[in-house]
């Protein structure tokens, strides 16, 4: 069982790459965006708005992708897609790094370079999308029931590992360097770095095996099994089988709402309203608001840094606690702590106090979001979906939970433009609701093997 268990997480770290590349991709621009303003925006007199569709472009891919990753997952299957979703990655750092290639001349800012930057963002949102989308149903098809939770969780480790690898890296371009350079040149290396992770990713694609449930899927059942078993063991792997041909059952064209409504509006919900609470704004903008409280550049770059391992740390708890104490208790409790964490910083924002007290509450905030919904979202979107309707069902609730998120991130500069406590505080408020709605809709899939989700869930009328 050791040798399986090696296996299974040599697997999983293969998987989670994807996890990383989506942190790093959406966080590298936290250290850029002010040189992406001040180089491709003010330099033509555009207005901040153009900033903030141009902060959040990425995000309109990461829909796309979400939108196409049900439909390439069960099309050409889920290792297959995290390879195109590599190769997306490698493309979108070398452009963005890099925008003038082929078209234009460096060193010249027009309106159509701003254009070509956001379309390598956008390339770059399509491979997120596909990855958050896949990643995390790759690991939680390949991984045994008793453990699915922590593997499943490793990818969010994986996201938040990457952002800080991100911030660390911005931060060493950064520092030291003259404000110009860094709008120049600087900005550009951010961008570039990715493509180390990137290639990684998808060499190592090439040594993993596809998911036993889309080789059933796909009507390769003895390859299915031989995975199954090097995972399992082979009479366990039996069982499962057995479990998927009869979960797999008249799957030909298997409808959305085989199952009933509910199960897709949750997986709708817990995707929207992990975004609802705001976490974006802090991954996103986090050298913003630290500058916001009166610090240097670098002294920013260094509070986001520490930010990002409060980040890892509490991640860790989700993990060594997902299967212990179950999805429900923890997510009540991280709404708890980020409800509490935002009230807070609201208040003071209302009150003009600015200090070590707001950092010290957003540290709660991004704390208790990292020890729930961070991970537990994922979990629960990998599993609660029978198998007849996974890709479909994933990629709605992935799509909409980069909707909500291109909403909540490109809205939040002008909603501080209006009121910086109204808009702490709307995030409070969604805090409390998507503890009510966890409390009285989401129910609990702690041990239960993937095909037991049907057993949850309104019986599909053969």
């Amino acid at each position: 069982m050791k040798n399986n268990r090696l296996y299974i997480i040599a697997i999983t770290f293969v998987a989670t790459l994807g996890g990383l590349l989506f942190g790093y991709d959406t966080a590298v621009i936290s250290g850029a965006e002010k040189s992406i303003q001040a180089y491709l925006v003010e330099s033509q007199g555009l207005s901040s708005l153009i900033h903030g569709l141009t902060t959040s472009s990425a995000l309109i891919g990461c829909i796309i992708g979400g939108l196409l990753s049900g439909v390439l997952a069960s099309a050409v299957g889920r290792k297959r897609t995290l390879l195109i979703a590599a190769f997306l990655f490698f493309i979108s750092a070398m452009g963005s790094g890099y925008p003038e290639f082929l078209f234009f001349e460096k060193g010249e800012p027009t309106i159509g370079l701003l254009l070509m930057f956001n379309f390598y963002r956008l390339i770059g949102g399509v491979g997120v999308g596909l990855a958050s989308a896949v990643s995390p149903m790759y690991i939680g098809e390949m991984a045994p029931a008793h453990i699915r939770g922590q593997l499943v969780s490793l990818n969010q480790f994986a996201i938040i590992f990457g952002m800080l690898v991100v911030y660390f890296v911005n931060w060493g371009i950064a520092s030291g360097q003259t404000i110009e350079w860094i709008n120049s040149i600087g900005w550009r290396r951010m961008f570039l770095s990715e493509t180390i992770p990137a290639g990684l990713f998808g060499i190592l694609l090439f040594f993993v095996p596809e998911t036993p449930r889309y080789l059933s899927l796909a009507n390769r059942d003895d390859k299915a099994l031989e995975i199954l078993t090097r995972i399992n063991g082979a009479e366990k792997a039996k069982l499962i089988m057995a479990d998927i041909k009869i979960s797999l059952r008249h799957h030909s064209s298997p409808k959305l709402f085989s199952f009933g409504k509910k199960i897709i509006v949750i997986g709708i919900l817990l995707s929207v309203f992990q975004q609802f609470v705001g976490i974006n704004v802090a991954l996103y903008y986090a050298p913003r608001i630290f500058e916001s409280m009166g610090a240097a550049k670098d002294a920013s770059l260094l509070q986001t840094v520490i930010m990002g391992l409060v980040n890892v740390i509490f991640t860790v708890v989700a993990i060594f606690t997902v299967d212990k104490w179950g999805r429900k208790p923890l997510l009540i409790v991280g709404s708890a702590g980020m409800a509490i964490g935002m009230f807070a910083i609201s208040a003071l924002a209302f009150m003009k106090i600015i200090g070590i007290g707001t950092l010290v509450f957003i540290i709660i905030y991004t704390a208790s979001f990292m020890m729930s919904w961070g991970p537990i979202t994922w979990v629960l979107i990998s599993e609660i979906f029978p198998n007849k309707i996974r890709g479909k069902a994933v990629a709605i609730a992935v799509a909409a939970q980069w909707a909500a998120n291109y909403f909540i991130s490109s809205t939040y500069p002008a909603m501080m433009e209006f009121s910086g406590g109204f808009t702490y505080g709307f995030y409070g408020l969604m805090s409390i609701i998507s503890l009510i709605f966890v409390w009285k809709m989401v129910p609990e899939t702690k041990g239960k093997t993937l095909e037991e989700m049907e057993d949850l869930w309104e019986k599909p009328k053969d």
